[in-house]
C-alpha cells in the first residue's frame, strides 16, 4: 500500500509537469490533503515538503536570519517551528513575547526570506526542553494531571491558546501568511495516559480558534501501540523515525491508520541528544543522507528533527529524560547536527544538500560561511587583585582597571543569602518542594541544626526518589558531599548539636520525554540522621539569575568568604576583548560543576567532571567590544586551586574527565 500511494504521487507530478515547489495562485491561496493522489496539494498543484526544525527559544535573536537563510539555502522550503509555552507565560497570565520571545517576528522572517512553515505549538513539545514545554506552574496546583482531560489542566490549555493561536491565525497560508499545517500535541501515543477526550478537546480548540481549512496533524513513532494512542480522526497521521529504520516497513505502520494521503515523516533524526555522563551521539552524514534520499524516492513529505538547525540552550531550559532513571540533557543541543551549535555547516549539511539536488533545483547563490570565531585565550580568575609575579597575561585580558592580570571577588553562596533571596526565608515543619515554594527553576537552600551531638559518623539521608536533582550539602558551612537522584542519597556527618546544615538543592530539568512529566523538584520528603527525622527548617528560594542580570555581584562591594574554594561559591572577574565580540567557546580546566554567566547572560551548565560536553558556547552578541565583559561562575562543587577560563575558537563535546563529587566521605 505504501509503494502504491507513493507511485500515485510520482505519476501526479510527472503528469503535471510541475516543480514540487510550485508558485501560488493569485487566484487561491489553499494547502491540503489529496487523499486520491496521495499527497498535499497547494493552490491546487500536488507538493511535497523537505524541511528542517529551528527553535527560534535556542537561537539568539541576532542570528536568527543567519541560521534561516543557512536552511533556505540548503535546498528546504520549510521550516518546523517549535512554541515551548512555558517559555512566553512564565507565571500563570503572566506572557512575555518579547526579545527573543517574540514568535511573531520570527515566524514574519520566514516568510520574508521565502519558507513555508509547519508549526509545533504544543501545548507539550518535547523538543528535549524543560517540563516539554509545559509550564512549571501547572504543578502548583495539587492533583494537577497534565496532557489529560483533567479540568484544571484544560482550563490552563486553553487559556494559553487563546492567547496565542489568535497571533497565528492571520499567519496560516490560506490567510495570506506562510504556515501550511499545524501540529497538535507530540508523540502522544508514548505518553502512558492514552486520553483520547484530551486529543478531542485540543482538535475542538485548534479548529475554533483557528478554522476549517488549516491542515492539523499528529506525529508519532511507527509503532503500533504508540499509534493506536496518538491519532485521531480530524488529525492527519504522520509517523517520526531515524536513519537506520526499514523506510517501506515504517511508511507501512502510517498505511494502517492513514491508508490514503501523503507520507509524511515528521522527524527524520539526523543527529541525537547528549546526556551527561554519556558519550556525546554521533550519527554519519553517509547514513543520514542515505535514509533521506530513500524517504525522498518514495515521494514522501520530510522534516529534519530534532533541529538540524539549532544552537543555543541557556538556563534554565534543557530538559531531561526518563528511560530506567533520570537522564538529564546537557546544555549544548548542538545534537551533532547538519547545521552546528554554532551555525555553522558542516558535512552532514553539505551532503543532505546533495541528497536534494537530485530531486529539485537548489537556490542560486553560495552557502553563508560560517560564524567567526576567536579564541580569546586565558582568562584568570584570582582571588587577589595583586598581579602575581611574572604575569605575562595580554593586554586585552585587562580588567576595568588595565590591569593585565583578573581581579577575583569570591563569595560561598550560605554568605549571600540575603541577596539571593531578599524576601527571607519561610519557615516550615518540614521540607518543602520547588512547587510548594512556587521555585520554577534553579536552586533552593534548606537550613536547619543538628538537633544532638553526633561525635562519631551518623548517615545523614533521604528516602529513595526524594532527592529531585542534586543536593550540596554544608555542615557549619563546610562541604560534606553532594546527594543525587538515582544516585547516592546519603552519607556520613559528623557535629555539635546547633551545628548548621544547609543543603543547597539543584533543578536539572524537569522530565520531557520517558514518563509522567509531573516532575516535582526540591526535597521531596524529610531528610533523616541515623534514621531519625530532621525538622525545623528554613528555606530560601534563591533567585540568582535576577541578581546577576541585575548587575550583582559586580556592582557589590568584596565580601570576605568564610569559606575555602570547596562547595558553592561565586567567581567573578571581567576582561576586554581585542576590539571584536565574536562567538567563542569557554572550557572551564580543573572545575568541576557548576554555571557562567557573562554580561548577565545565563550561558548554562557546565559538568567538566561528567561530560561529555566540555566548553559552553558565547554567541559574539553577548560579548561586548570595547568595553568591560563581567564574568560570573557559580561553582557548586569545588573550584581549581587557580581558578581561570580558556576562551576556544572550537567546542569540546565529547570528552569525560572524572571527578568525586564529595569533598570529605
Amino acid at each position: 500500500e505504501a509503494q502504491e500511494g507513493v507511485a500515485g504521487l510520482g505519476e501526479v507530478l510527472q503528469a503535471s509537469g510541475s516543480s514540487l515547489f510550485p508558485q501560488a495562485s493569485p487566484r487561491a491561496r489553499f494547502f491540503q490533503l489529496d487523499y486520491e493522489h496521495n499527497c498535499f496539494r497547494k493552490d491546487g498543484v500536488p507538493f511535497r515538503y523537505i524541511s528542517g526544525s529551528i527553535h527560534y527559544a535556542r537561537v539568539p535573536r541576532p542570528a536568527w536570519r543567519d541560521r534561516l537563510l543557512k536552511m533556505y539555502m540548503s535546498g528546504l522550503s520549510t521550516v518546523q517551528v517549535y512554541i515551548p509555552w512555558n517559555y512566553h507565560e512564565t507565571l500563570p497570565g503572566v506572557y512575555d513575547f518579547t526579545g527573543n520571545r517574540d514568535v511573531e517576528a520570527f515566524l514574519d522572517l520566514t516568510a520574508e526570506l521565502g519558507l513555508l512553515v509547519i508549526l509545533r505549538p504544543g501545548p507539550y513539545i518535547c523538543a528535549e526542553w524543560e517540563m516539554g514545554g509545559l509550564p512549571a506552574w501547572l504543578l502548583w496546583k495539587p492533583g494537577m494531571i497534565l496532557r489529560t482531560s483533567h479540568p484544571a489542566y484544560l482550563a490552563a490549555v486553553d487559556s494559553w491558546l487563546h492567547v496565542l493561536l489568535p497571533k497565528i491565525k492571520p499567519r496560516l497560508y490560506h490567510q495570506g501568511g506562510n504556515i501550511i499545517s499545524v501540529q497538535v500535541e507530540n508523540e502522544y501515543g508514548s505518553y502512558y495516559a492514552c486520553d483520547y477526550g484530551y486529543l478531542r478537546h485540543l482538535l475542538g480548540s485548534f479548529r475554533a480558534l483557528l478554522g476549517s481549512e488549516v491542515l492539523l496533524f499528529s506525529t508519532d513513532s511507527a509503532r503500533a501501540e504508540e499509534l493506536r494512542c496518538g491519532t485521531l480522526q480530524g488529525l492527519y497521521a504522520t509517523i517520526d523515525f531515524g536513519p537506520g529504520s526499514n523506510v517501506t516497513e515504517a511508511f507501512g505502520a502510517q498505511r494502517r491508520v492513514e491508508p490514503k494521503g501523503p507520507l509524511v515523516n515528521s522527524e527524520y533524526y539526523t543527529g541525537w541528544l547528549d546526556y551527561w555522563g554519556e558519550a556525546h551521539a554521533s550519527t554519519s552524514a553517509a547514513w543520514v543522507a542515505r535514509g533521506l534520499e530513500d524517504m525522498l524516492q518514495l515521494g514522501a513529505s520530510i522534516n529534519m528533527q530534532v533541529s538540524p538547525f539549532l544552537q543555543l540552550t541557556p538556563l534554565p531550559w534543557p530538559g531531561a529524560d526518563y528511560k530506567g532513571q533520570y537522564k538529564p540533557v546537557t546544555t549544548s543541543y548542538d545534537y551533532d547536527a547538519p547545521l552546528s551549535e554554532a551555525g555553522d555547516p558542516t558535512e552532514k549539511l553539505f551532503a543532505i544538500r546533495t541528497v536534494i539536488s537530485k530531486f529539485q533545483p537548489l537556490p542560486a547563490g553560495p552557502m553563508p560561511p560560517a560564524t567567526p570565531k576567536y579564541a580569546y585565550g586565558r582568562v584568570a580568575l584570582r582571588k587577589v587583585s595583586a598581579c602575581p609575579e611574572g604575569c605575562t597575561a595580554p593586554a586585552w585580558h585587562c580588567s576595568a582597571a588595565q590591569h593585565p592580570c583578573l581581579s577575583l571577588q569570591y563569595a560561598d553562596l550560605l554568605d549571600v543569602l540575603d541577596v539571593l533571596c531578599p524576601s527571607g526565608p519561610i519557615q516550615s515543619q518540614f521540607p518543602l518542594t520547588f512547587e510548594a515554594l512556587k521555585q520554577v527553576h534553579g536552586f533552593v537552600v534548606y537550613h536547619t541544626q543538628l538537633p544532638w551531638d553526633v561525635p562519631d559518623p551518623a548517615m545523614l539521608g533521604a528516602p529513595p526518589h526524594s532527592i529531585c536533582d542534586r543536593g550540596y550539602v554544608m555542615l557549619q558551612k563546610e562541604y560534606q558531599g553532594t546527594l543525587e537522584r538515582d544516585g547516592q542519597t546519603a552519607l556520613h556527618v559528623t557535629g555539635r548539636a546547633g551545628d548548621s546544615l544547609d543543603i543547597v538543592m539543584e533543578n536539572m530539568g524537569r522530565i520531557s520525554f520517558g514518563a509522567n512529566t509531573s516532575d516535582f523538584k526540591g526535597l521531596l520528603a524529610n531528610l533523616s540522621l541515623n534514621s531519625r527525622p530532621l525538622s525545623n527548617w528554613l528555606i530560601y528560594p534563591l533567585a540568582i539569575d535576577t541578581a546577576v542580570q541585575q548587575g550583582w555581584p559586580h556592582t557589590a562591594l568584596p565580601k570576605s568568604s568564610s569559606g575555602g574554594r570547596v562547595g558553592p561559591a561565586f567567581y567573578t572577574g571581567t576582561f576586554e576583548t581585542p576590539g571584536i565580540a565574536w562567538d567563542t567557546f569557554v572550557k572551564f580546566p580543573g572545575w568541576s560543576k557548576g554555571l557562567l554567566w557573562i554580561n548577565g547572560f545565563n550561558l548554562g551548565r557546565y559538568w567538566t567532571c561528567r561530560g561529555p560536553q566540555q566548553t559552553l558556547f558565547v554567541p559574539g552578541s553577548v560579548l561586548h567590544a570595547g568595553h568591560p565583559n563581567n564574568i560570573t561562575v557559580l561553582e557548586l562543587e569545588g573550584a581549581p586551586p587557580t581558578p581561570l577560563l580558556l576562551f576556544l575558537d572550537r567546542p569540546l563535546y565529547n570528552r569525560t574527565v572524572g571527578c568525586s563529587t564529595t569533598a570529605t566521605e
